[in-house]
């Protein structure tokens, strides 16, 4: 009898053990996550880190993927598309990299880029190219949507104002034909359209993101002698050389409230002394979280339709922007 018992404990604890792998197996199958970057590794190629906002980007892709396991190669092609074209075809021909993350010197060149980097994925940074060149889950664009930032200096700017009928403004834009330069403008002129407020643009020109050439500009626009009211620059480098210029014609943002983009350190310390006036937030950091995060996604056959910000087409996935001003700048420094 006791032989018995024996062999029956042994029979249900054999079945216990076969019913349990399964289990056993999902669960295994659960913790090594198909999302975890272990053992893959991205080429990331960008015009430099001139600009406090690529720079930071850079910085941000790098540790992120890190954070996840995987490695990056980084390179800086200057202003060159034909040094960013080579770059990408000599990664994708070494057979070392599961995916390109690339911030186009010129969106246009998209096609190109693509073709450059063979069977690999590219997912696009902070310059859009036409969507008509993406593919979900094969060739996608991770930023912010430009036009929001826009949109948010204006909201301030007509609040602060008063909500006047008519406004004079100098816009200082970024590189041509960027798509934060082409988004964060639009922007602008269409708000205050929609709030049917004449927008007087007295003074507008490329100052290519750089606080010098913006400052050099500002001292063109003096020569004409118009009327100003506010000043809308597309990246806080820009409004921090309007500011200079301001100042060298006794002048301060007191009569002349100037908008920038991106909160840089820079941009953040000047709203806390009482000058820059209002920025709007880029997210670096967030973006790369979520460029390596869809880069991972597709490196290992996944599809992204559920990773947050996708839009419609799963084409394009958005970090927000968020607005700052000096009731709110500590939180950004």
């Amino acid at each position: 009898m006791k032989n018995t018992n024996k062999i029956l404990k042994r029979i249900i604890a054999l079945i216990l053990i076969v019913s349990l792998l399964p289990v056993t197996s999902l669960l295994t199958a659960c913790n090594s996550s198909s999302g975890s970057g272990s053992g893959l590794s991205f080429f990331f190629t960008i015009k430099d880190t001139d600009d406090d906002f690529r720079s930071s980007l850079k910085e941000s892709v790098e540790s992120m993927a890190k954070a996840q396991g995987a490695s990056v190669t980084s390179t800086l092609c200057g202003s060159s598309v034909d040094q960013q074209v080579s770059d990408i075809k000599a990664a994708a021909a070494s057979g070392k990299y599961d995916a390109i993350i690339c911030v186009p010197v010129d969106s246009a060149t998209a096609l190109q880029l693509e073709i450059a980097a063979g069977d690999l994925p590219v997912i696009f940074m902070n310059n859009k190219p036409d969507e008509d060149v993406l593919k979900a889950n094969k060739y996608v664009y991770v930023a912010s949507d430009e036009y929001q930032a826009g949109r948010l200096q204006a909201e301030y700017m007509y609040d602060k104002l008063g909500k006047p009928s008519s406004i004079n403004a100098i816009i200082l834009m970024g590189e041509r034909k960027h798509s934060g330069t082409i988004g964060r403008t639009e922007a602008v002129k269409q708000y205050f359209k929609e709030k049917n407020v004449t927008l007087n643009i007295v003074f507008c020109d490329y100052a290519s993101w750089s606080d010098t050439e913006a400052a050099n500009l500002m001292e063109i626009f003096f020569k004409t002698n118009q009327d100003l009211d506010v000043i809308f620059a597309n990246n806080d480098t820009m409004a921090l050389g309007a500011i200079t210029a301001l100042k060298a014609h006794g002048l301060s943002t007191s009569d002349v409230p100037v908008a920038g983009v991106d909160a840089t350190v820079d941009g953040c310390k000047s709203i806390a002394n009482g000058e820059l006036s209002f920025t709007v937030y880029q997210n670096a950091e967030g973006q790369a979280k979520k460029a390596i995060e869809v880069a991972i996604a597709i490196a290992n056959g996944n599809s992204t339709k559920s990773i947050e910000g996708a839009d419609d087409n799963n084409i394009c996935f958005y970090v927000d922007f968020e607005a700052v001003s000096k009731s709110n700048v500590s939180s950004y420094q």
